[in-house]
C-alpha cells in the first residue's frame, strides 16, 4: 500500500472511530448532578476534546493496524464477502 493511500484512509478510520468514542464516559448534567443556568439537561457539563481525540487516536490506530494487516496478509478477501450470489458446488 503507498504512503499516499496511508494518509488518504487513515483520517477516514479516525473520523469513523471518533463517532465510537464520543459516546463512551459522557453523563448527562442530571447524573453529574451539576447543573449550570440556561443548560439544556441532557448536555454534558464537562467535555474534554484532548480526551477524546486521545482516544479516538488510539482506537483508530489499532483499528487501522487490522485494516493493514488484513491487506498485507489477505485474511478476509473479497470472495468471502461475496453474500449475494450462489455459491457454486463442486459436486458432480
Amino acid at each position: 500500500m503507498k504512503f499516499s493511500s496511508i494518509l488518504a484512509l487513515y483520517p477516514l478510520f479516525w473520523s469513523l472511530c471518533l463517532f465510537f468514542v464520543l459516546p463512551f464516559r459522557l453523563r448527562s448534567s442530571n447524573e453529574a448532578e451539576v447543573q449550570v443556568p440556561g443548560q439544556a439537561y441532557g448536555a454534558p457539563p464537562r467535555f474534554s476534546l484532548k480526551r477524546t481525540a486521545i482516544w479516538t487516536t488510539w482506537l483508530s490506530l489499532v483499528v487501522f493496524g487490522l485494516y493493514y494487516l488484513n491487506y498485507v496478509y489477505g485474511w478476509v478477501g473479497v470472495e468471502m464477502l461475496d453474500f449475494f450470489t450462489a455459491r457454486r458446488a463442486s459436486v458432480q
